[in-house]
């Protein structure tokens, strides 16, 4: 689905995906070039943890698959795009509203491409802050991406038959 549709459609989408909705996540803003998305983690009683601030699980979950769409859109059909690994640090309690910005620049898609050349695989990592309205920072998310060029349809070798004839 993310191949086929443009950010405004899906920021639309994304409203009614059922891990943000639950959670109260919605996605402001996607840039036409998918260079940069923002993200809203709404403070409410479905996403508060026994201690009256945000869930944990909702903060990671609000900056979850932004690095890989972003890199699917920007890098084009031609890579393999998957989620590695992830870390999230906990920095202060979160009671309010809180926003997640994310910037995939052309310096850095070309980095990958690079590195990617010839058909290596490349494990870039990406840091995002989840902060509140007046910045101060609630958590730091960091992201593994696996990236590597698909691999060009192998010609059937001369002698052999294909399971057709």
């Amino acid at each position: 689905m993310a191949h086929t549709v443009g950010p405004a459609t899906l920021r639309r989408l994304m409203r009614w995906w059922p891990p943000f909705r639950g959670a109260g996540v919605r996605v402001t803003e996607i840039a036409d070039d998918w260079g940069h998305v923002r993200v809203r983690l709404r403070f409410g009683r479905l996403n508060r943890n026994l201690f009256g601030t945000h869930f944990g699980g909702s903060l990671y979950a609000m900056c979850d698959p932004f690095w890989g769409l972003m890199l699917v859109h920007r890098l084009g059909g031609g890579y393999l795009v998957w989620d590695k690994a992830a870390e999230i640090e906990y920095v202060s309690p979160g009671r309010g509203d809180v926003f997640a910005e994310f910037m995939l620049t052309e310096e850095r898609v070309a980095e990958i491409r690079e590195a990617t050349e010839g058909g290596a695989k490349a494990l870039p990592w990406f840091t995002c802050s989840v902060v509140t309205a007046d910045g101060t920072v609630v958590a730091l998310v960091r992201k593994q991406v696996y990236v590597r060029r698909k691999r060009e349809p192998q010609p059937s070798q001369p002698g052999r038959t294909s399971p057709d004839s």
